[in-house]
């Protein structure tokens, strides 16, 4: 006869994890690379079979392959530059680097201001050249006499 302790499943109290959390997968610059080319170079019913071999999704290529384009795969440690750390998140950014991002932008609308104004006061100045040659010209002639 048996008792009911001897069919007792494992507890999470045991320190087994029945499932232990997944963690998310890293790609190296050079295997982006080969999957890109390897994708680009397969014939169109190849590419759903290579992606499904690597266990990628259509938007990794298409990351990547902007990432290749904008010429931040071919270098290494250009990753970490362009804003994140190795892990796909966004580096912070401290107060010294957002206030710099701030003025930049400041300093870029400033520019096209002082760009539209000094275009404005060239019309400006052109369209008083031209009103002071017509009234001078208009104050040469004699206006007609009425009889």
């Amino acid at each position: 006869m048996s008792t009911s302790s001897d069919k007792q499943p494992a507890s999470a109290g045991d320190g087994v994890d029945p499932a232990p959390k997944p963690s998310r997968r890293a790609f190296s610059p050079a295997y982006k690379l080969a999957m890109v080319a390897a994708y680009e170079s397969a014939p169109n019913g190849e590419k759903g079979a290579l992606l499904r071999r690597e266990g990628l999704y259509s938007s990794h290529i298409i990351e990547w392959t902007r990432a290749r384009d904008a010429g931040l795969l071919g270098r290494p440690g250009r990753e970490t530059d362009s804003g994140t750390a190795g892990t796909g998140r966004p580096k912070r950014k401290n107060s010294e680097q957002l206030e710099l991002e701030k003025l930049r932008r400041q300093n870029e609308k400033l520019q096209a201001d002082l760009k539209k104004t000094r275009m404005a006061l060239d019309i400006m100045g052109k369209a008083h050249a031209l009103l002071e040659e017509l009234s001078e010209s208009a104050d040469d002639q004699t206006p007609p006499r009425k009889s």
